[in-house]
């Protein structure tokens, strides 16, 4: 029987013309994280041809297996990238998602984002004409606390840059612009996907996310704890619907551009969206602290998707079905 992952890149495929990148190869670069694996594999599926950056090959081959179109590149994204071969779209996924890490490794997490993002638009600014496209994977984060809460691509909020927290969005605001300014300068085909926060099937039982916590207290049968009030209010995005979403920001978006990505019915504060989850056996308890554990400060930002919508992408998978197919993937874990 299909996993919930299995699923989940079937959808994608019968969801997304792959027919764009027949003949193509791709490199996805942090290909064994949550987004660049359904991403590879995903086209991998299509019969592209994909080459995997991955920092440990063993943990790739266990992802992937033996598959014919796929190669890796072992590195380090923190390396230059020297790989010879025919590329003709990159995601560049590679990154630093751990909020802990945020606050603990402020250092790395900047250089990981900066270094990283500059060595693979190195490599896109070698391939010059050859390079078709390029999706740097960027997040809410950048926006920031704003008055609005309706947030296009043009707006732009406050952030703390005396807070060690702001490694991870200042960083990829800086990663930003290095997109665009190599796509100015050296005409790189950059285009910028900004996440909202997305999770879905295959986020490991080693997440320590919010919405991973949440999945394993539902799955535990434990008590879903709060640190805070849980005002915070966003919106969010499923895997599958983001992996469309880069697909189409990749093969139709505008050089030089950024893009939403997100559902925007899944708007939600993190105490209302753990209470959807309680049950005979899971209760929201509320013990507020004052213990830095890397949380993003208070914010409301619900992300219009209206400019990725006009390329034709629109959110197949709501919240409560975000949640049973997470909880279902990592039961079958």
């Amino acid at each position: 029987m299909a996993t919930i992952f299995e699923k989940d890149i079937d959808e994608i495929i019968q969801n997304f013309d792959m027919s764009v990148f027949e003949g193509k190869c791709v490199m996805v670069t942090g290909a064994t994280g949550l987004i660049g694996k359904l991403c590879a594999k995903s086209l991998l599926k299509s019969g592209v041809n994909v080459v995997a950056l991955v920092r440990n090959e063993e943990k790739g081959k266990k992802i992937f297996g033996e598959v014919k179109n796929l190669r890796f590149l072992v590195q380090d994204i923190n390396s230059p990238i020297n790989y010879e071969g025919r590329i003709d779209y990159i995601i560049h996924c590679a990154n630093t998602t751990s909020s802990s890490d945020f606050v603990e490794k402020p250092v790395e997490t900047i250089y990981t984002t900066i270094n990283g993002t500059r060595n693979v638009l190195e490599y896109a600014k070698r391939r010059g004409k050859y390079l078709e496209g390029m999706v740097f994977l960027s997040s809410l984060e950048i926006y920031g606390k704003t008055e609005k809460e309706n947030i296009t691509e043009d707006d732009l909020g406050y952030i703390d840059i005396l807070s060690t927290r702001s490694s991870y969005s200042q960083g990829k605001r800086m990663a930003e612009t290095m997109c665009i300014s190599y796509g100015k300068e050296y005409n790189v085909p950059i285009r910028i996907a900004r996440l909202s926060q997305t999770f879905g099937a295959g986020v490991s039982k080693e997440d320590n996310r919010v919405f991973a916590q949440f999945v394993k207290s539902v799955i535990n049968k434990e008590d879903i704890v709060l640190f805070t009030k849980g005002e915070t209010k966003r919106n969010y995005c499923y895997t599958t619907d983001a992996v469309r979403g880069i697909f189409t920001i990749l093969t139709k978006g505008e050089n030089n551009q950024a893009y939403n990505v997100a559902n925007k019915n899944t708007y939600v504060s993190i105490a209302d969206m753990a209470k959807t989850l309680e049950n005979a056996d899971t209760k929201v308890v509320f013990k507020i602290d004052n213990v830095d554990r890397g949380y993003n400060p208070t914010i409301k930002i619900c992300l219009d998707t209206t400019k990725l919508e006009q390329l034709g992408w629109s959110p197949k998978i709501d919240l409560p079905q975000m949640f049973d197919r997470t909880i279902q993937s990592m039961k079958e874990e």
